[in-house]
């Protein structure tokens, strides 16, 4: 079903602006995404992260009107807003909640209700397409969400019910999973350095643009350590979701090796997103929960990580 076109309402997820003329210069400072690479045709992932290299919140991240906006997690968003807001006390800048000015839909295999919306989005990874009002960001491979102001949600969603299925949230959840893009939700918050989601090898993180908080610890990992933990793709039997942050044990080791990330139900089975120790990972020995609990199969993710090409942003 993951495979088939359909929408549905990103209801999980809330989203976080910052605006005024100092949005983009303060948030270039506390960010790992470069702010200088956004446009009106381009938005990116990114992360908040604590000066220890934890990440606070992950997000996508785009240009509107006067400032910024950060779709994530929403029970990350008042935390966030209020780590943010004690560094924003000199900066001509707002932070504030906008969830319930937006409505957000994501659709796969949609390309055709987009364009019938005047939306053509490019086929290139974070590409922006925006038309009366409504904004496009391809996600992925033939995924795309669509920003929609509220007060035009209800005729939006009619016209796209007429041309694709509306699906469920797992859905989308699924496609995000086997996409390998991972996400901070509240159980993982300040659990992670960004290497551990792979957030570098998804366009998230830049070692080029400077200081910003966590930049010294992020930018250590890349340069000088080897990434003891990282984001893998898995697959196991049954219909009970692990939530984030849900342990993982291995024969080969006493304590835990890693934790969810995410989980979707596919079919009889479950996917998910987990952050791994590469070596018990690659030992193929993984259970959830337990030494007792269910086996796991490692699955591929679509890319591969690579440090000459990922130090390039």
């Amino acid at each position: 079903m993951a495979d088939s076109a359909f929408f549905c309402t990103l209801s999980h997820e809330g989203v976080l602006a910052v605006r005024g003329a100092d949005a983009s210069k303060f948030l270039q400072g506390q960010l790992t995404c470069n702010l200088n690479y956004l446009s009106d045709t381009q938005a990116s992932l990114g992360a908040r992260c604590t000066q220890k290299g934890r990440m606070q919140s992950s997000f996508r991240i785009l240009l509107e009107g006067d400032g910024v906006l950060m779709a994530m997690a929403s029970e990350l968003l008042e935390p966030q807003l209020a780590d943010l807001k004690k560094y924003a006390v000199f900066s001509k800048s707002k932070l504030t909640d906008e969830s319930a000015a937006w409505v957000r839909f994501g659709l796969e295999h949609g390309d055709a209700a987009l364009n019938a919306l005047g939306l053509d989005l490019p086929a290139v990874t974070d590409s922006v397409a925006r038309h009366g009002g409504l904004v496009a960001i391809r996600v992925s491979p033939d995924r795309a969400e669509l920003w929609v102001a509220a007060n035009q949600a209800a005729a939006v969603k009619q016209q796209l019910a007429a041309v694709l299925a509306e699906g469920e949230l797992n859905q989308w959840l699924l496609g995000q999973i086997r996409a390998g893009i991972g996400q901070v939700m509240a159980g993982t918050r300040e659990l992670f350095i960004p290497q551990m989601l792979n957030l570098q090898a998804i366009g998230g993180v830049s070692f080029k643009k400077g200081c910003y908080t966590g930049q010294e610890i992020v930018a250590r990992m890349q340069y000088l350590g080897k990434l003891k933990r990282r984001l893998y793709r898995l697959q196991l039997t049954g219909d009970a979701l692990p939530e984030p942050g849900a342990p993982l044990f291995s024969p080969s080791h006493a304590s835990a090796i890693g934790e969810v990330v995410i989980a979707a139900q596919a079919g009889q089975d479950i996917e998910l997103l987990a952050v791994l120790q590469a070596e018990a990972a690659e030992g193929g020995d993984v259970h959830l929960g337990s030494l007792e609990g269910p086996a796991m199969t490692l699955l591929d993710l679509p890319y591969e990580l690579d440090r000459d090409r990922e130090i390039q942003r």
